[in-house]
């Protein structure tokens, strides 16, 4: 009798065992990556892996910024895994706070090393590309900017956009060009901006909605956005600025383990998916067409991201910078 007993408990354990590895198998991932681009990606890898993926996702107006600060308070309390970024920026922000895991993925050997962290804490993937989007019937062939600092001429008084520099990319590229111009210089260009009376909007997208409109000329945006708006069949143009000069900001995705999150194993393996020349791929050919950072992934001429000429930035100085220039941002948004 007892040696029955026995071998029930045994069963009894094992199969707590068993429904605890089934329940184990599902990984929560925070992203600031578009609903509408980043979905069928992670819905592709559960029904590929078995693994159930549990997704926060992030408003338009707090781009990156609002789940960056949700990730931070709970550092002592992890609830994600991963972290699926739409910018190379804020994965540093959580990397100064010691918030990250380190993993090289075996997919990562073979991108630029530019794009990845020497130690595994983050690594890049598929880029947007900061882009002047403008209004064809507004704006004459011969007339269109080609530098961004075109845009602090007073004929284009009135007739600019851009998105909140306190959210998103927006907040990058005023870091970027901080970084690639000092200070001084580049307070003097948003000064110029300011005084020629860019309208300061909430996202990118109400940006592209406002060009598209031919609400305004000219709007400072990135090139899903941009592409969006050419596929829905809207009057414009856009153009890579400063490829004669300091170069575009390129904005590659960026993916990263967090530290105390509960199921590492399947956040390794979410990591190695998205790492894949396939999402890659996938990526390009979305309707964000957003460019592999490969050059050999195979995909249309104008997605070659070694066709630009990059702006040269280090994007752990950018976001050291970014942190140092908040006060000013937010007295440039007004707030």
């Amino acid at each position: 009798m007892r040696k029955h007993f026995l071998k029930l408990i045994l069963a009894l354990i094992f199969l707590g065992w068993s429904k605890a590895e089934v329940r184990s198998q599902e990984v929560v991932v925070y992203t600031s990556e578009d609903k509408l681009f980043s979905e069928p990606v992670l819905k592709e890898f559960g029904k590929r892996s078995g693994i159930k993926v549990k997704v926060v996702y992030d408003t338009e107006e707090a781009k990156s910024t609002g789940i960056v600060n949700r990730l931070i308070a709970e550092k002592d309390n992890s609830q994600a895994d991963v972290f699926w970024c739409g910018d190379p920026i804020r994965p540093l922000l959580l990397e100064k706070r010691g918030m990250l895991e380190p993993y090289k993925s075996p997919n990562a050997k073979d991108m630029p090393d530019v794009y990845k962290d020497e130690e595994g804490s983050w690594t890049g993937f598929s880029a947007r590309v900061r882009v002047l989007l403008y209004n064809k019937k507004l704006v004459p062939e011969g007339e269109v900017p080609q530098s961004i600092f075109d845009l602090i001429d007073p004929k284009w008084k009135g007739q600019l956009a851009m998105a909140n520099p306190l959210f998103g990319t927006t907040s990058i590229h005023f870091a970027a060009l901080f970084c690639t111009l000092g200070d001084e210089k580049a307070e003097e260009f948003f000064g110029g901006l300011k005084t020629n009376g860019v309208r300061v909007v909430s996202s990118n997208g109400e940006v592209k909605r406002l060009v598209s409109r031919g609400e305004v000329a000219v709007g400072f945006t990135d090139t899903d956005d941009a592409r969006m708006s050419l596929l829905e069949g809207k009057p414009v143009g856009f153009v890579y600025p400063d490829q004669d000069g300091i170069g575009t900001l390129v904005m590659p995705n960026m993916v990263c383990i967090i530290k105390g999150g509960t199921h590492p194993r399947e956040a390794k393996k979410l990591i190695d998916f998205l790492l894949s020349e396939e999402v890659e791929t996938g990526l390009a050919r979305a309707e964000c067409a957003q460019m592999p950072l490969r050059p050999w992934v195979g995909v249309p001429e104008e997605l070659r991201i070694e066709r630009l000429k990059p702006m040269l930035v280090d994007y752990r100085e950018v976001a050291d910078k970014l942190e140092k220039i908040w006060p000013y941002l937010k007295e440039w948004a007004g707030f």
